[in-house]
């Protein structure tokens, strides 16, 4: 049995996300969007907005929860969410790989 991988641990002493996507492990930096995360790990993720107006970027989200600092203009049904505008809470899974 294989032991967890560490998480980062930022300045204020609280983990870095995970974000789990078919493709892997990706580590999300403090204050930057999904998007940005996804994208620095060499994601190409469709948007028009980068603000939650449009919802261009829609993904799956297959487990955990995501935080919308600014309530997103787009409609988000349960089990997917907009990563131009929201920050993973905890570990999450995404069904979404490089493409």
């Amino acid at each position: 049995m294989r032991a967890p991988a560490p998480q980062q641990v930022t300045e204020q002493g609280a983990q870095a996300p995970l974000v789990h996507t078919r493709d892997g492990t990706l580590l999300a930096h403090p204050g930057e969007s999904l998007l940005e995360t996804l994208e620095r790990h060499g994601h190409h993720v469709e948007f028009q907005c980068r603000s939650g107006y449009c919802g261009a970027c829609r993904t799956p989200l297959l487990a955990g929860s995501v935080h919308y600092p600014n309530v997103p203009l787009a409609f988000v049904s349960p089990g997917e969410c907009l990563p131009c505008c929201c920050k993973p809470v905890g570990a999450i899974r995404l069904d979404i790989k490089k493409g």
